[in-house]
This record gives structure tokens, C-alpha cells and sequence, in this order.
């Protein structure tokens, strides 16, 4: 078969073709919304909640099932001794029971049961912030450690040019031997932590893609602006904000848990009465009579202390632990804040004056160490020193953002004051 070799145009198409195919391989960038959208959809352990609301509903149709009637057969005078040896003194009682709830409690039960689910439903709303702050913090992670990798190719190109400019100063006469080994033992300490960040990097992608289910992380790069810094809003505002935490909302739906519970207890002080009706055969006399009988039982309010007293005591455990709640989210909310100023105004200063000045000061210490008017130490210094200032402004963005997400997940709201 004859090859025919494709012109400039045909070339072109092939460039093309190959391009859009890369294009279409490269995975697109992830931002946060669409990692919370994922997590939301697809999170292991939220999908167990709509089990239990499941389970929940069949126990509220439960609950509200009045007692089944109750049909007995009863044999009386028969294969004994004497005249009832056999059938002929045979009694047979057939008879047809009914429990009548008094006090209310199938209305308890029902409420009791519906508080439950109520109970359920915010529990999962709460289980979404989690996952939500969760998502952020990781999300928050992975941007960090782009930057972090970013920094060691940084420092290791940095390294490479320094071996360059070494070289061509130890082969001019101009330094020593030993200058050009230790720069080069500079070069492969910067390699191995670039490889470390790079692992690091990919183990934090894989931990957010967990967080849908994704044993992969199959995004490209996290879009995420690390530097942009939140505008917190009043202490004040952000305490009030506290009760409209589903953790606190909780706290709400567990308390009138326990009191329909309570209500529940409480309505068990009353006895039910069984009544029953039904038709009585003798067999000596080929007669038929009418069974009619009520049974009630006896110290039914002595019989449900213990209930009533159980549920009072979870009663008063549930407000305890919501005060106590109250008193560490307060204080957690204020530690909090505190860090979140500090890490903005250090982030602020690092990256508006700091970062600056050392940008200033490299560039000025790599050309007096080309001039021959510093030293290799001098120069290696600025170079340490010029990393040292970006690593700390990347953990003070990354402590800013993550400071961030906490509050928000205490508060239920984002933390940025209004406009």
C-alpha cells in the first residue's frame, strides 16, 4: 500500500486533532462549590440517612397502629375421670378481646416517634456541615500544597542556577572547589523536597476526592485564590449567629424528644382496660351463652415511676449538655476569631511588605554575588531566607482559610461581613 504524506494543511489538521485531544485528556480545574456539590451527592456518610428516616417513618406507622383484637378458643371439662371422661360435659368459650388505650398514648407514641424523625432530620443536617467543613479544610489543603509544590520547583530552580553560576566561578579561578560540591548538595536537598511535595500533594487530592467516594482524584488543578483574605465580620454578630447551628437546633429537637417522651411516661400512669366478648357452648345441654368480661390491670402508676423518672432525668441531661455546649462553642468561637486576625494581619504584612523587600534583596544579592561582592554564603542565606518568607505566607493564607471554615462551621454561616 502506497503512504501518502500529508501536505501543510493536512499537517496542520493533525496538529490540531492532537491538541484537542489533549485538551479533552486534561482534566478541568475543581472548584469548591463543585467539590461541595460532590460531597453533598455523594458522600459515604451521609447515604445512611435516608435509612434511618426509612426506618424512622415505619416506626411512626407503628406507633400509630391501635392494639390488635385478640380471638381465644378455650376447652373446658373434658378427658378427665368419671362424667368427663370424654365430650359430653365439653364447655367451648370462644371469645373476641379488645385493649382500649386510655390516657392518650397512641397520640404519645405518634409524637414521640415524629419528634424522632425531626430529631433524625436535623442530625443530617448537621452531619452536612460537617462534610461541608470538611470538604473546605481539605480543599483549603490541596490549594496550599499546589502553592507548596510551586515553592520547592521554585527553590530547586533556584539551586539549579546557583550550581550554573558556581561552576562558571570555580572554572574563572574566582571560587573554590568546595563552593560548587555544596552547592550542588543544595541542589539535591531541594530535588527531595520537591519530590516530597509533590507526594504530599497528591495524598491531599486523594483524601478530597474521598470525600465523594473517589478513590481517585480525578480533577485537575483546585481553582482557589489562597490569598484572598475573608473580611470577618463583628465578634458580636458571629456569637449571635450560634443558635441557628443545626448543633444547637439538635440540642432543640432532642429536648422536645424527650419531652414527648416524658408525655409518653407519663400517659402509661393510666391502665387500659381489655374488653371482651364472645359465645360459650356446653355440650351437655346443646346450649349457647353469651361471655361478656373487662380486665383492668392493677398499679399501672407504680408500674410506670421508673419510666416517668427515666425520661426526666434525660430531660435534664439534654438542657445540661446543651449549656455546657454553649459555654466550650463560645469559647472555641472566640479562639478562633483571635487566630483568624492574626493570621490576616501576618498574612498581610508577609505579603505587602516582607515578601517585597526579600524579592528586592535577592535579586540585589544574586548580582553582588556575580560581581564578585558576596560571598557564596552570603548568597545561599538569601536564598533560605527568600523561601523561608514564601513557605510562612502560604501556612499564614492556609491558616486564614482554614480559621475561616471553622467559624463558619460553628456559626452555620459564612464568616465575611455583609456589605
Amino acid at each position: 500500500m502506497k503512504m501518502i504524506r500529508p501536505g501543510a494543511h493536512g499537517a496542520w489538521l493533525l496538529l490540531m486533532a492532537a491538541m484537542l485531544t489533549c485538551a479533552q485528556a486534561a482534566p478541568a480545574p475543581l472548584t469548591l462549590r463543585q467539590a461541595i456539590q460532590a460531597a453533598l451527592a455523594a458522600n459515604p456518610d451521609l447515604a445512611g440517612f435516608a435509612y434511618e428516616l426509612r426506618a424512622q417513618d415505619a416506626r411512626t406507622d407503628a406507633a400509630d397502629l391501635r392494639p390488635a383484637p385478640t380471638l381465644s378458643a378455650d376447652v373446658e371439662n373434658i378427658l378427665g375421670s368419671g362424667d368427663h371422661r370424654h365430650l359430653n360435659d365439653a364447655e367451648a368459650t370462644f371469645t373476641l378481646s379488645q385493649v382500649v388505650e386510655l390516657g392518650g398514648k397512641r397520640a404519645a407514641r405518634v409524637g414521640a416517634a415524629r419528634a424522632g424523625r425531626a430529631l433524625i432530620t436535623v442530625t443530617e443536617q448537621a452531619a452536612q456541615l460537617d462534610v461541608l467543613a470538611d470538604v473546605t479544610r481539605r480543599f483549603i489543603h490541596v490549594a496550599a500544597d499546589q502553592e507548596q509544590f510551586a515553592l520547592t520547583r521554585k527553590a530547586t530552580a533556584l539551586a539549579r542556577e546557583t550550581v550554573q553560576m558556581v561552576n562558571l566561578r570555580v572554572q574563572a579561578a574566582k571560587a573554590p572547589q568546595a563552593e560548587l560540591r555544596r552547592a550542588r548538595i543544595t541542589l539535591a536537598r531541594a530535588e527531595v523536597e520537591q519530590e516530597h511535595a509533590e507526594h504530599e500533594l497528591r495524598t491531599s487530592r486523594r483524601r478530597l476526592a474521598a470525600l465523594w467516594g473517589d478513590g481517585e482524584a480525578r480533577f485537575g488543578r483546585v481553582a482557589a485564590d489562597l490569598y484572598r483574605l475573608p473580611r470577618p465580620a463583628p465578634f458580636e454578630d458571629l456569637l449571635a449567629r450560634l443558635d441557628r447551628n443545626p448543633d444547637f437546633v439538635r440540642f432543640a429537637s432532642e429536648a422536645r424528644l424527650r419531652d414527648a417522651e416524658l408525655r409518653l411516661a407519663e400517659a402509661r400512669r393510666r391502665a387500659d382496660i381489655t374488653v371482651s366478648g364472645g359465645l360459650r357452648h356446653l355440650e351437655a345441654t346443646g346450649d349457647q351463652a353469651l361471655v361478656v368480661g373487662v380486665s383492668l390491670p392493677l398499679g399501672a402508676g407504680r408500674r410506670a415511676a421508673p419510666a416517668i423518672a427515666e425520661a426526666s432525668a434525660l430531660h435534664a441531661l439534654t438542657d445540661a449538655q446543651r449549656r455546657a455546649a454553649e459555654v466550650r462553642t463560645r469559647t472555641q468561637l472566640y479562639a478562633l476569631y483571635q487566630e483568624l486576625g492574626h493570621a490576616i494581619t501576618e498574612t498581610r504584612l508577609l505579603q505587602d511588605r516582607v515578601l517585597p523587600e526579600m524579592t528586592a534583596a535577592l535579586d540585589e544579592t544574586r548580582d553582588a554575588y556575580q560581581r564578585g561582592r558576596y560571598s557564596y554564603l552570603e548568597w545561599a542565606e538569601a536564598q533560605r531566607e527568600f523561601i523561608a518568607i514564601r513557605r510562612s505566607l502560604i501556612e499564614a493564607a492556609q491558616n486564614a482559610q482554614v480559621f475561616q471554615a471553622e467559624i463558619e462551621r460553628l456559626t452555620g454561616e459564612p464568616v465575611a461581613a455583609q456589605p
